[in-house]
């Protein structure tokens, strides 16, 4: 039986146990000097020497992200609907309403047109999501910020590493949220890392996160149990240093699917953009969903569909909303395996495969 190749494959090696094993000796396990460390490390490596604040998750990261810049009840922040419903969720925890707007049909992110026409006297913020390792238009979202007084947060879950114009994403917004949730370009078992602009922010997130207190019993503000603690920290510092190696791995990967595949729309990148393929996400434009189960069930070819349902249909949401090429890409969208495990003869099975099938439904 051939064996199955996975659409995700977290990588935990040694020095990920060894770095558990020695945390767990020490008997500082909650947040302390390694959370400092990753923190530290993370903002030095990626979001070009910013600042940063690591959380359990990168929903909190979103969610205090929101809370340390002040919004709340009455404000509204523009998001896309086409992405995990944690952007949305995020905003709305806080009280403030998430204004859904369409992407772009080319690289599956915000429409900078489509930001400026919902802007109204309550938006406080637009909040582009940097889907599937490609950066949103920063450029052109910026302009847009800077014209109408309006702040930018970085949903940057996916896209460690990516960048636009040469600076990486997570130094554009006020703040930006990395998941490290294990499915991602790297992991800390479970986590997120907020880049901040400024000291303010900084000292509010910080805040928020450790129940309203800097210092024991202080409590300034009501707050949340959302740190992260040194084991997860412990994790992370190790992924740190091979996310850089793992990341060309998954652009090589990409490259050869670019070069090989046939009858399917592929994924295309910006001339300003660079691609960290968090997913490698095609379209197949008849019948995806059957396409998927046979690549599934006759092939053994793990593929994922990101995200079938809308935000704004969710019913946690139900919004009467016309947002075409986001219903167009929920319908079409389909990410194969590009992650760094994948050997040659994997790669080769996945173009046989997508192209057999392809051809077959052509």
């Amino acid at each position: 039986m051939v064996q199955p190749i996975p659409a995700a494959k977290p990588i935990i090696g040694k020095e990920e146990r060894e770095a558990v094993d020695r945390v767990m000796q020490s008997g500082m396990l909650a947040q302390g000097p390694e959370v400092a460390a990753f923190e530290q490390e993370f903002g030095a490596a990626l979001v070009s020497g910013r600042a940063c604040v690591a959380t359990n998750s990168g929903t909190s990261g979103l969610h205090l992200g929101l809370l340390a810049a002040g919004v709340g009840p009455g404000d509204e922040v523009i998001v896309p609907s086409f992405t995990f419903a944690a952007t949305a969720n995020s905003v709305a925890l806080t009280g403030a309403t998430p204004v859904f707007v369409d992407i772009e049909p080319t690289y599956f992110c915000l429409d900078p047109a489509a930001v400026e026409a919902a802007i109204t006297e309550k938006t406080k913020a637009v909040m582009p999501v940097h889907l599937f390792g490609h950066p949103a238009n920063m450029t052109a979202l910026q302009a847009i910020a800077d014209k109408h007084g309006i702040a930018i947060y970085e949903d940057a879950a996916q896209a460690h590493g990516a960048t636009w114009n040469g600076a990486p994403v997570g130094s554009f917004g006020d703040f930006a949220m990395f998941s490290l949730y294990p499915t991602k370009n790297m992991t800390s078992g479970e986590g997120g890392m907020n880049s901040v602009a400024n000291e303010h922010l900084e000292r509010q997130m910080r805040l928020y996160r450790n129940q309203g207190m800097l210092k024991q019993y202080e409590n300034e503000v009501v707050g949340l149990n959302n740190r992260m603690t040194d084991l997860h920290a412990a994790i992370g510092r190790v992924q740190l240093t091979k996310v850089g190696g793992w990341t060309k791995q998954r652009q090589e990967n990409a490259a050869f699917l670019d070069a090989n595949l046939a009858g399917v729309g592929l994924p295309a990148v910006a001339d300003e953009a660079s691609h960290v393929y968090h997913q490698y996400t095609i379209r197949v434009t008849e019948d995806r969903d059957g396409f998927a189960n046979t690549l599934r069930t006759e092939y053994g070819v793990g593929c994922g569909v990101y995200y079938p349902i809308p935000n704004h249909r969710l019913p946690s949401f139900k919004r009467e909303l016309e947002l075409p090429e986001t219903e167009k890409a929920a319908a079409e969208v389909l990410s194969l395996p590009v992650h760094p495990s994948l050997s040659e003869d994997d790669l080769n099975r996945i173009v046989a495969a997508v192209n057999t099938v392809a051809k077959a439904g052509a």
